[in-house]
């Protein structure tokens, strides 16, 4: 990547950092308060991998039998995909139940075609909003 591609990419994901942590994800938490469920979007949580204290944040999910899938849009420079790294055991809401499970990224996964899998609205909306995206497979241990 150039140093030219770098700056717009980072950029990019300082602006999409900021819509997330300022605009989508307190909307899902309100609405997720209130007893609401979204189609677009339930919650993920990791452990702080510098507090330790529990973090919540809204992903599209593409649920099997054993577990999930998850895009992490930004990668490793996001922060619940750097909690992930530093402790890849993490719980995920799937309806009104929650699954404890283990993590772990898939460079190896056609992200792209993963993404298909989402639907429509949501594969335009990562594609919108990513800058260096991966698979996340979340196998349940519960």
């Amino acid at each position: 990547m150039t140093n030219s591609n770098s700056a717009k990419t980072l950029r990019k994901f300082r602006r999409e950092r900021a819509i997330g942590r300022y605009l989508l994800n307190p909307a899902v938490k309100v609405l997720t308060r209130l007893g609401m469920r979204t189609a677009l979007a339930t919650e993920l949580e990791t452990v702080g991998r510098r507090t330790g204290q529990l973090r919540r944040v809204p992903v599209a999910v593409l649920f099997d039998d054993r577990g999930g899938w998850v895009i992490c849009q930004h990668g490793t420079r996001s922060g619940w995909g750097n909690n992930i790294t530093a402790n890849p055991h993490v719980r995920l809401r799937q309806g009104n139940r929650w699954h404890t499970g283990v993590a772990n990224f898939r460079p190896d996964d056609d992200v792209a075609a993963r993404g298909r899998k989402f639907g429509r609205l949501n594969a335009r909306i990562a594609k919108a909003l990513e800058t260096t995206p991966i698979s996340v497979r979340i196998d349940f241990t519960n």
